[in-house]
């Protein structure tokens, strides 16, 4: 008896896990849907930003200045970024991005190399905490990046680089490449390249067309270039939102599945249990009417 009351308690708390995990994964679906159009908005716009950046670096004559400046200033010291989430129960989302900013901070202090720690994220929070590795800032995003935020964040890097607090700043992060598919990257996010690496969102061998630039374009890219530095970590940001939601639909569908098979596995132990006990108390029944006789 004891054995049944058992299984069946352990069958109530499975059945409550279950629906609870189908609810966040339903909620993690949502949330993936409206993020994975954001990311889309932003992608091409960000790429074709990138583009013209490399047409003007390629008629604006020298460009060791400013923030596509590469001489060190600041004697090897580097700023961090790495953007992690705030919750959990999203698979290995966080872990594969704590691990590797992980080799690449002690990549940078094997190298001698001095570092600035600013972290997005609660669990990085926690991790880098545990690891004794000092925070400079802590920033809070959410789940829906603001762009004005961003802006605010990436000026005051720029500023700090141009000011030559840092020689390079770097974000570590996850990338969305597709639904079955997510990274962690390591974005250089400053200095800017002047001939930046083309990706699967950005154009790509298509031909250069003759511009006549107006202003010169030396003046566009007083503009252009801090329009990219903020364009690229808007983007950081929202690929890892996008990252993070789709690993946590995936793990709250696995949960699911699971606490459903614990279930029909819990039952039939559950079954077996109640006919064991049936079949003893039948037998029981039958050897007291066999000794009355």
């Amino acid at each position: 008896m004891a054995q049944t009351r058992e299984i069946k308690k352990r069958m109530v708390a499975v059945g409550t896990i279950q629906r609870i995990t189908k609810t966040m994964q339903m909620i993690a679906t949502a949330k993936f849907t409206a993020a994975l159009q954001r990311t889309q908005a932003t992608r091409p716009y960000s790429g074709w930003i990138r583009q013209l950046l490399a047409e003007l670096a390629a008629d604006a004559g020298e460009l060791d200045r400013g923030l596509l400046r590469t001489d060190p200033v600041a004697g090897g010291r580097e700023l961090v970024l790495v953007i992690a989430s705030d919750r959990g129960l999203c698979g290995a989302y966080n872990s594969n991005v704590l691990r590797t900013a992980l080799t690449h901070l002690r990549g940078l202090k094997h190298s001698g190399r001095d570092l600035t720690l600013e972290i997005s994220g609660k669990k990085a929070l926690g991790f880098f905490q545990f690891a004794g590795i000092p925070i400079a800032e802590h920033h809070t995003i959410g789940d829906k990046p603001s762009y004005d935020d961003i802006d605010a964040l990436a000026s005051r890097y720029m500023q700090a680089f141009i000011d030559g607090r840092y020689d390079a700043v770097r974000v570590v992060s996850m990338r969305f490449v597709s639904n079955a598919r997510q990274m962690p990257q390591i974005v250089q996010l400053l200095p800017l390249a002047a001939q930046p690496e083309a990706s699967a969102d950005e154009p790509v061998d298509r031909p250069r067309a003759a511009y006549e630039f107006s202003p010169s374009a030396e003046s566009l890219l007083a503009d252009l270039l801090p329009l990219t530095v903020k364009t690229q970590l808007f983007q950081c940001f929202n690929d890892a939102v996008v990252s993070e939601q789709i690993m946590r639909m995936v793990a709250m569908k696995a949960a699911t599945e699971n606490a459903r098979d614990l279930k029909k596995s819990l039952n039939r132990k559950f079954n077996r249990a109640r006919q064991a006990q049936i079949t003893t108390e039948l037998t029981e029944i039958i050897s007291g009417a066999a000794a009355l006789e």
